[in-house]
């Protein structure tokens, strides 16, 4: 395994600020789908329901990123990008690609110890995603989630819920 799975392995993903964390970061158990459940409003996902992420570790320790959606006519999106770790000293940061060398922040600020729900970030309050391993997640969940970001600075009123149907 390389030096980004190998680093990812030892990376700190929940805790109280974004810098720091006290569960260690399982990047095996990260690869997989995740559902997106809400996200801040931005271009690139525009009117997009069912949207659903899938991903995989490189063999050269990137993370392939596809996201999957439905737009408002009923075609299907899909975007491939890439995952990378510019800095080995902040692991739970990472910067995703799905344009050329266009990269943006992918902060993992919180990861239920199951791997179930995970809430990302940016390193500014310009993206936000609730994710789960499903379509839905309950409400104790949610209030959970909220919270979390709320505590890190993030509006929680500006986020969009995603149809998943």
């Amino acid at each position: 395994m390389k030096t980004l799975a190998m680093i990812l392995l030892c990376f700190f993903a929940s805790g109280d600020d974004k810098e720091a964390g006290k569960e260690i970061f399982d990047i095996e158990k990260y690869m997989g789908d995740w559902y997106e459940i809400a996200r801040y409003d931005h271009s690139f996902e525009k009117g997009l329901s069912h949207v659903k992420t899938t991903y995989t570790l490189n063999d050269d320790g990137t993370v392939k990123v596809e996201n999957r959606g439905i737009r408002p006519d009923g075609k299907p999106k899909t975007a491939t990008g890439r995952a990378k770790m510019p800095d080995p000293s902040r692991p739970h940061h990472l910067r995703v690609s799905f344009f050329l060398w266009f990269y943006s922040d992918y902060d993992i600020l919180y990861i239920d110890p199951e791997y179930r729900y995970a809430l990302i970030g940016s390193s500014s309050d310009k993206y936000l995603w609730i994710l789960s391993r499903t379509p839905s997640i309950s409400d104790d969940v949610k209030k959970k989630i909220l919270d979390t970001a709320h505590s890190k600075g993030y509006d929680t009123s500006r986020l969009i819920w995603v149809e998943q149907g």
